[in-house]
């Protein structure tokens, strides 16, 4: 259930069915030169969606921006102090509390480490803050990358590389521009830069060069297949 699509008595008749809902969240970044700067926010959005047409779940409108550090100088990317998103994180899932809903998934496409570990900090308040609430927070990332082995080529393949670009190819094949060049970026460590574009040119951090349709289909269906195991385990959680 898309909450943004339902009317008023319909949302009040999903209550009766489910108390759990989905937040996607995305970021509007770049990812290279061939994939669009929606590429998190519609990974998150994708398997939401698909995922509520196999269970009774609310789906809530997508956040389309994130912290995002390491490609904040890049052409396109948009980026959140972490003040705003652990406010709006708090904000949206106090509101939907207060609408009745008890089991939150926070289902993040961008899987920056500042970017996550906001939602997490998010999220533990969100636990002090109300007695009956049961909460998850991680990347829909970390489930595709897991649920690639044996699929996926591209050792270490991580922004806008093989598993990015099978993912969009096959969901949205219309906003793939071109083909993508293999990159690993070079950061140096313990130093903080200010120049990151200098380190990580062409913002990809793997091989879209290996990415195929098919490789995307499979990974989506095997990351709504994870998904729904963990909306299942936190719906029967108890501490």
């Amino acid at each position: 259930m898309n909450i943004e699509e339902l009317t008023m008595p319909e949302f009040m008749r999903g209550l009766e069915k489910t108390r759990t809902v989905l937040v996607p969240f995305g970021a509007t970044e770049e990812h290279g030169a061939h994939l669009p700067l929606s590429t998190d926010t519609l990974h998150a959005v994708e398997v939401a969606r698909k995922l509520a047409q196999t269970r009774e779940i609310f789906v809530a409108p997508a956040i389309p921006y994130g912290v995002c550090r390491s490609t904040a100088q890049h052409p396109g990317t948009f980026s959140l102090k972490t003040a705003t998103l652990r406010s709006l994180a708090i904000d949206i899932v106090s509101a939907l509390h207060a609408q009745g809903l008890r089991n939150v998934i926070l289902l993040s496409g961008h899987a920056g480490g500042t970017h996550i570990a906001t939602l997490i900090d998010a999220g533990e308040a969100l636990l002090e803050r109300h007695a009956d609430l049961k909460i998850a927070v991680l990347t829909e990332y970390m489930l595709a990358a897991e649920q690639a082995r044996g699929l996926i080529e591209t050792k270490e393949d991580s922004h806008a590389g093989e598993i990015e670009t099978s993912r969009i190819l096959h969901s949205h094949p219309s906003l793939v521009k071109g083909v993508g060049e293999r990159e690993y970026p070079h950061f140096p460590k313990g130093i903080l830069v200010r120049n990151k574009r200098k380190f990580w040119p062409g913002g990809v951090w793997g091989d879209p060069t290996r990415a195929t349709a098919d490789k995307g289909r499979q990974l989506e269906q095997r990351v709504v297949e994870a998904l729904d195991r963990l909306v299942t385990e936190l719906e029967q959680w108890q501490e």
